[in-house]
């Protein structure tokens, strides 16, 4: 019977991915043209993703064989379901965003309101596939293996994380190559609009918005969500040894989470607000009352006390608070968005500046909201007399934090797919005032997106901190103490991490960018009549350049964020790789919230003047607007949301090898020693 509800939620939310796909698909495509172009989207986001696995299932393959011979196979099997499970949410929702798109561009000549039912309900299908197959995963791994050992169900989520990092990765390298060179090519050099079909590189711009916002943010938050269940489950498992009720709590939330996801989205989809941000809003805020008040009584009747209820609020409130504080730093109706528009009228340079300087800003509320989150979370479930029930309340403020994935994703994802309608809107030389539509619902767009990285960011450093107590627990550490040398060291290299992980992938985005700018360029000088508008560009040539260069650029962070944890334990043990944990997380987490928000802050500020302000589309603001946002492509897009990946899945490969480093590791310092 403990099964039962995370079983039938999973199977429910599939069963309503299914639904609302079919519902799509159903309305209309629009005319000729615009299926001809968003043809070429989905063939090439398709093409990307195929290309993409196959590297992928080689990494996978690979990692399977060590975790067998060094682990167990029972880990192997798990870590490979893990990682098909991930593909499958983001193969199935990248899926539907390439149909939903068109049809969206084709509502929007009706009108706001069915524009925004249709590409809300394609997003919500990624959402419903993070959340069933997540929690599908993990009740049946647990009932086949965790109930023996317990370790064995982490596996599942570091295949989940190994996806999602090369999946974000690879998807923002991809879509930031496309958008930079199309930006500055085509609006900057050449003057003419975004998503104008003369520019060579606006197909494959349009595909990176769904390689990466869609498939790359629906592994992200898949890797997210299984990662705070499975650090809430293991810790849970050794508290309450015997107990299944108080064990699998974290699953059964999960499932009512999944109900009140499927709720709000109901509730989102058929608002009648002429706001899309209000609609969007009234299901958040549905979803997670209905989360507030199933906690409530699930927590009394397994725990028969409101403790386990309170460390969920608290992450469910910090949660809300990040999203809150995130639009508040880079939505066009607030003061800072407005600074940096008011900026550009005196050049790239003091918009970069500016940009720069609320990124910085934005760091601070969202910080403190995590530290009084961890604490009330701690202290609520007993933390100050029994340290291991503190922790595992952490994990279930992680996890409250998480409970409305399934409408989170939604909201998210849901961005990419008004974005692409706009660009399709424009190829196809619709209306004007279906443009003026779908440009609305992207600016919208653009904000919950930087909203569901925020709760992404949030809950990755909960989730990194339980699965670190997790970690302590597998290899004896009782504490790390800082006055240690080489508990030191691991925290410098720790913090480091993130600042070469964001050079490398800033690094690789500025090469993919390059050439995708010399073959925009090519083609404008080359191709007769194009600029006139009489030829056809070589769309085909810029999504192979993106395509390449991701494949290419994602392989060497991917590979350090699972060698250097391992490295580090084995040559200098286990409180090194305890110091290096603790390192990356609190840089990672600074610099993912900086980067994403500062990213959201130029994009909106951008749109903030195409709207009209301070002199408009094709003013020198407009200019130094573009620029702004050309800079922060890849800080929001790229760099700051593998952030909080780099540091979870870091975790969870020094929680998976944890028995062989702790019998094996700190080769160097034993070397020493002697």
């Amino acid at each position: 019977m403990n099964y039962l509800l995370p079983f039938v939620s999973a199977i429910c939310a599939l069963i309503f991915a299914v639904v609302l796909s079919n519902g799509i698909t159903k309305e209309s495509a629009g005319n000729e043209r615009m299926q001809e172009i968003a043809g070429y989207i989905h063939e090439g986001a398709m093409a990307f993703l195929k290309r993409e696995y196959k590297y992928l299932a080689i990494f996978v393959a690979v990692v399977a064989i060590i975790l067998a011979i060094f682990i167990n196979l029972t880990t192997a099997i798990c870590f490979i379901f893990g990682a098909l499970f991930s593909i499958a949410a983001g193969y199935f929702g990248m899926q539907v965003a390439t149909k939903a798109n068109v049809r969206t561009a084709e509502a929007a000549r009706s009108g706001q309101s069915k524009a925004l039912e249709i590409a809300f309900s394609g997003g919500a299908v990624m959402g419903m596939a993070v959340v069933g197959l997540g929690v599908l995963g993990l009740t049946v791994f647990y009932m086949l293996f965790g109930t023996k050992d317990i370790s064995v169900i982490t596996g599942f989520g570091l295949g989940a994380s190994s996806i999602a990092l090369f999946a974000r990765v690879g998807g923002g390298i991809y879509t930031k190559a496309a958008d930079v060179g199309a930006d500055l090519v085509g609006k900057v050099e050449a003057g003419i609009p975004e998503d104008d079909p003369r520019n060579p590189a606006v197909i494959a711009d349009n595909v990176g918005d769904n390689v990466g916002d869609v498939a790359g943010m629906g592994a992200d938050l898949f890797e997210s969500y299984v990662g705070s269940l499975i650090s809430a489950l293991t810790l849970g498992f050794f508290l309450f040894e015997g107990d299944s009720n108080k064990i699998l709590f974290p699953l059964v939330l999960a499932s009512l989470g999944i109900f009140a996801s499927i709720i709000g989205i109901f509730i989102a989809r058929k608002s009648k607000s002429e706001n899309p941000q209000k609609a969007l809003n009234s299901g958040t805020y549905i979803g997670g009352v209905l989360v507030i008040i199933a906690a409530a009584v699930l927590s009394m009747t397994t725990f028969n006390s409101m403790r386990a209820f309170g460390a969920i609020v608290a992450g469910l409130a910090v949660g809300m608070l990040i999203g809150k504080v995130t639009e508040m730093y880079t939505s066009d109706q607030y003061k800072y968005v407005q600074k940096i528009g008011k900026q550009t009228e005196t050049g790239a340079a003091t918009t970069i500046i500016s940009g720069l300087g609320i990124g910085m800003y934005s760091t601070m509320l969202p910080i403190i909201f995590i530290a009084v989150g961890v604490l009330v979370a701690f202290y609520i479930m007993g933390g100050g007399t029994d340290a291991s029930m503190g922790l595992y309340g952490i994990a279930l403020a992680a996890i409250g934090m998480l409970s409305t994935t399934g409408l989170t994703v939604a909201v998210d994802a849901y961005g990419p797919i008004a974005d692409n309608a706009g660009g399709i809107a424009e190829m196809a030389e619709l209306p004007h005032s279906v443009r003026e539509v779908t440009d609305k619902l992207d600016s919208v767009g653009n904000t919950t997106a930087a909203i569901g990285k925020g709760f992404a960011i949030g809950s990755a450093a909960l989730t990194a901190l339980a699965l670190f107590a997790s970690y302590a627990q597998a290899t004896k550490l009782d504490k790390i103490d800082l006055l240690t040398p080489v508990t030191l060291v691991g925290l410098l290299i720790g913090a480091m991490l993130p600042f070469l992980f964001g050079a490398l992938t800033m690094e690789s985005v500025g090469k993919a960018a390059f050439e995708m700018i010399e073959e925009v360029r090519y083609q404008f000088k080359n191709i007769p009549g194009l600029m006139e508008g009489t030829a056809t560009p070589d769309y085909k040539k810029c999504v192979d350049i993106s395509t390449t260069a991701a494949l290419k650029e994602m392989m060497l962070p991917g590979v350090l964020a699972i060698v250097v944890p391992i490295a580090v334990g084995f040559l200098l043990g286990v409180e090194a790789l305890g110091g290096l944990i603790a390192g990356a997380v609190a840089s990672g987490v600074l610099m993912a919230i900086m980067m994403a928000n500062a990213g959201g802050a130029w994009d909106n500020a951008k749109k903030y003047i195409e709207g009209g302000a301070h002199g408009g589309k094709g003013s020198d603001a407009h200019k130094a607007a573009v620029v702004g946002d050309t800079v922060g492509d890849p800080f929001k897009d790229t760099s700051g949301p593998a952030m909080n990946i780099l540091i979870k899945l870091m975790t969870i490969v020094s929680l998976v090898f944890a028995p062989v480093l702790y019998q094996y590791g700190g080769i160097l310092i034993k070397l020493f020693t002697k």
